[in-house]
């Protein structure tokens, strides 16, 4: 029982923080705005959070900052075509910043 119990609260830890993960991420992304889809700063405080939900889970896969521009950069093509994400090294800054977003995490959960 005392596993099972261990196990749920491990599993309450992990969500909360790929949760808080995922709205950083997200936030990252609003900062940087790589569409340019603010205007004066307005649009809604969550519009980047689908594409830092599909984001986040192929960092998993990803073993540098190059890896995670690859991603990030695929996941704007997928969300709006190629002719509107720009091009891969447009997203360089949001993957140093989400990489080091993911590696703080990463270090948090191994601490655990």
């Amino acid at each position: 029982m005392k596993d099972r119990d261990q196990d749920r609260s491990e599993r309450r830890k992990l969500r909360a923080m790929y949760k808080e993960l995922s709205t950083e991420v997200a936030a990252i992304l609003y900062e940087l705005d790589p569409l340019h889809i603010t205007f004066d700063g307005i649009a809604p405080a969550d519009e980047y959070e689908p594409e830092a939900g599909t984001i986040l889970p192929r960092l998993r896969s990803c073993s540098s900052v190059d890896d995670a521009r690859r991603v990030i950069y695929e996941e704007f093509v997928h969300w709006f075509g190629p002719d509107n994400a720009g091009s891969e090294s447009d997203y360089q800054e949001a993957a140093e910043r989400l990489w080091a977003a993911w590696q703080r995490s990463a270090q948090v959960t191994e601490s655990s």
